[in-house]
């Protein structure tokens, strides 16, 4: 409760006390009651309690980085007197935001609203509310916590895009890939046995009616999947941005994504577009290199590599046969290119619509 000139005062008034005795200087004795009496008046200025109810709501609870999002608190005085001159801090995050109450009469509700900063992406907590009570003097401070915290959570920037082409067509009445994942392959039609077919697709019922050795043809049903992976060594927000707004494409036109880092995989879904922001909300740096995820990753639809190295797109090339389109885009990089990979040099992510349209 006691501020640093508060532990000053009380330090000063046993000193006086200790050489007013030693001494015998009765005025010293004085100095030091008159400090003591002033402590004793603070602590009775800031011992009172108020009595307040306090609800928040954050609005919205999800928002993409620099747009606008806003506290409301409702206060009400349940106490038996009116309260005035209170001050009043709300926690964002590891900041303190100063908050100006009303007079606020006895039951009588009142309504805050505050902006809150959402430059910074990540889950950020909002509260409580800290209530300070000092003493005209500041040798006394109260801090007293009301209501619960919420949380923010600050999203990337996108931008509209069209889905990755995959550069090839997937549909249920046509061959197409050989390395679905499993349960995405469906019967297609009966076709004579060649060498090197999986005997355990041989239809026996056919081959023996027609005498012949008959295979099941399976296809791929799958839609294309994209691919985003997410250089995440010296992280950079227009690379979070970049890839939000890749995943998010094809998310919202029902195409399965799979979000990768060099951390591990960050999110596998096919119309969850929800949860690719909320993950890469909370996408943090890394130290470890693309390359191995890239080399481990399943095959089959569009790669997308977002990072701010030009040597990862060369890299690119031993997997290009994998994918059926293989794209990189590097931030920060003036001219970039890979036999067999589309480039696209990046420097903001307002540039990214126009480029990828373009290439």
């Amino acid at each position: 409760m006691l501020t640093p000139l508060g532990w000053g005062t009380l330090a000063a008034s046993a000193l006086l006390y200790t050489l007013a005795a030693a001494l015998g200087y009765p005025e010293l004795s004085v100095l030091a009651t008159g400090g003591l009496l002033a402590l004793a008046g603070a602590l009775v200025w800031s011992a009172p309690r108020p009595r307040l109810e306090v609800r928040r709501e954050v609005t919205p609870l999800k928002v993409p980085r620099g747009e606008a999002a806003v506290a409301v608190l409702h206060v009400r005085n349940v106490g038996r007197f009116a309260l005035s001159g209170l001050r009043a801090h709300d926690r964002f995050g590891d900041v303190e935001h100063g908050v100006d109450l009303p007079r606020l009469p006895r039951n009588t509700p009142k309504v805050i609203t505050y902006p809150l900063p959402t430059d910074r992406r990540g889950e950020i907590p909002v509260g409580p509310l800290r209530l300070v009570r000092a003493d005209p003097f500041g040798l006394t401070r109260r801090v007293r916590e009301y209501g619960t915290a919420a949380t923010l959570l600050v999203r990337p920037r996108t931008v509209a895009l069209p889905v990755a082409p995959s550069g090839r067509a997937h549909h249920l009445e046509g061959p197409t890939s050989d390395n679905a994942p499993a349960g995405t392959v469906t019967f297609h039609t009966l076709r004579e046995y060649v060498v090197g077919d999986d005997l355990r697709h041989i239809h026996w019922r056919s081959s023996a009616r027609t005498g012949t050795l008959m295979v099941r043809q399976l296809i791929d049903a799958s839609l294309p999947t994209t691919t985003v992976v997410l250089d995440t060594r010296s992280l950079q927000e227009t690379a979070v941005d970049v890839a939000a707004s890749v995943a998010l494409a094809a998310a919202r036109a029902g195409f399965p994504v799979r979000l990768l880092t060099g951390e591990g995989p960050l999110a596998e879904t096919k119309t969850d577009a929800d949860l690719v922001l909320d993950r890469l909300a909370l996408v943090t740096a890394g130290d470890k290199a693309v390359a191995e995820t890239v080399r481990l990753a399943r095959g089959g639809g569009s790669l997308v590599l977002v990072t701010a190295d030009p040597a990862e797109a060369a890299r690119l090339a031993g997997v290009r046969r994998r994918f059926d389109r293989v794209i990189c885009v590097v931030l920060g990089a003036e001219r970039v290119s890979a036999p067999g990979v589309t480039t696209m040099p990046l420097t903001s992510l307002e540039e990214l619509p126009g480029l990828w349209r373009q290439r």
